[in-house]
């Protein structure tokens, strides 16, 4: 598995860090708050067989660009930024595919730019805030591992933890939204580490509470792939079911045995789908 390779690309909304692997379509891939380096990333490299991959650091990530002002975090003005990178490099479309925040700003970028896109894949996410109304999600009160999740979570957000009990706990915490978590260490086998941008992160806890973009799915045009875990702790699927009743030129495929990362979990149904998916709106890539 081979190391991906870095670029700074300057914008003209700033200089961002890019990752590029592969061959084919060109594919943007990002998360919200990750940070991604060399080693890139188990959801992007499930793509880099088939496409060239493009893996985003956003602003305040890794070495991106910093934020001037606190709005330059928010969903809107990261498309914006996604955008910009696409311009400088030259591609009138580009395929986009995000998973759990990623998706979500796949969601937002389809909402706004579908003629920047040849297609997309939304895996995992939600059209609004998905804590509130579903007692399946882990970060409802009413969801058995809630108090265990929230642990973990403000466990990591402390500084004076050590590197082997900071990976003891986000391994843990990883587990919690496996379908089977004895299988952890074999598909979490790869040596692939990234971070989390902490001002990213807070930015978005806080937006999550306002965001709801469902009536505006109608305005996605490009064909666009929804695939969700059935047991999905982290965003459950009835959001994925409620995507695809809102999108247009959408297909939702439900992973049976599978939680939140189902193109690790049912690795090879993931790409089967995504191929014939692919190979479906073929005419719409040449």
């Amino acid at each position: 598995m081979g190391n991906w390779e870095r670029n700074l690309l300057k914008t003209s909304r700033g200089v961002f860090e890019i990752f590029v692997k592969g061959e084919g379509e060109q594919l943007c891939v990002t998360h919200h708050y990750a940070e991604f380096n060399q080693t890139g990333d188990y959801f992007a490299e499930t793509f880099t067989k088939t496409n060239k991959v493009f893996l985003i650091n956003l602003r305040e990530a890794g070495n991106s660009e910093k934020a001037q002002e606190p709005y330059q975090l928010s969903f809107l003005e990261t498309i914006f930024d996604i955008e910009a990178i696409r311009e400088e490099l030259g591609f009138n479309k580009w395929g986009f595919s995000g998973h759990s925040t990623g998706g979500m700003l796949g969601i937002i970028y389809g909402i706004y730019f579908s003629k920047s896109l040849t297609f997309n894949v939304i895996v995992g996410a939600a059209a609004r805030e998905y804590m509130t109304f579903s007692k399946d999600c882990i970060y409802n009160p009413k969801h058995s591992q809630f108090t265990r999740m929230q642990e973990l979570n403000e466990t990591l957000k402390r500084s004076g933890i050590s590197l082997e009990k900071r990976k003891e706990l986000k391994i843990e915490r990883t587990k919690l939204s496996l379908f089977d978590p004895e299988k952890y260490d074999e598909l979490f086998c790869l040596n692939i580490s990234k971070g989390m941008s902490a001002i990213r992160m807070d930015f978005f806890s806080r937006e999550l509470q306002v965001y709801d973009v469902t009536k505006k799915l109608e305005f996605i045009s490009t064909p666009t792939l929804i695939i969700c875990g059935r047991n999905d702790v982290q965003c459950p699927v009835l959001y994925s079911i409620e995507m695809e009743e809102g999108i247009p030129n959408s297909k939702l495929v439900i992973i049976e045995k599978s939680n939140h990362y189902p193109f690790l979990e049912e690795a090879q149904q993931f790409i089967e789908e995504y191929n014939l998916f692919i190979k479906e709106h073929q005419s719409l890539l040449s």
